[in-house]
């Protein structure tokens, strides 16, 4: 996909501004979890998200999708990643 289809996707799904995001090459992020929505872009290098036991790997042009609250953990590739990143705060239970 590229930036500004992305970008109209997140207009259209309600999320606020989105932000570019930078990440140091060959860094792991132990499970943790967003109290926010988050839909993002790849546009340089490449990370891996590991849900539950499933590992999926976005490099550029891909997208992901991380819904509130969902343990996950992150690996960034060997050039780092930079993501275009749209974050929606969950609703009140």
């Amino acid at each position: 996909m590229d930036r500004n289809a992305f970008i109209e996707s997140l207009t259209k799904e309600g999320f606020p501004d989105a932000v570019v995001v930078t990440r140091e090459a060959n860094v792991e992020m132990e499970i943790h979890e967003h109290p926010f929505e988050a839909k993002a872009l790849i546009l340089e290098g490449e990370m891996s998200i590991r849900m539950d036991d499933e590992v999926r790997a976005y490099r550029v042009g891909d997208v992901f999708n991380l819904p509130a609250n969902k343990p996950h953990a992150e690996r960034f590739g060997p050039n780092g990643v930079t993501y275009l990143v749209g974050r929606k705060q969950s609703g009140a239970a």
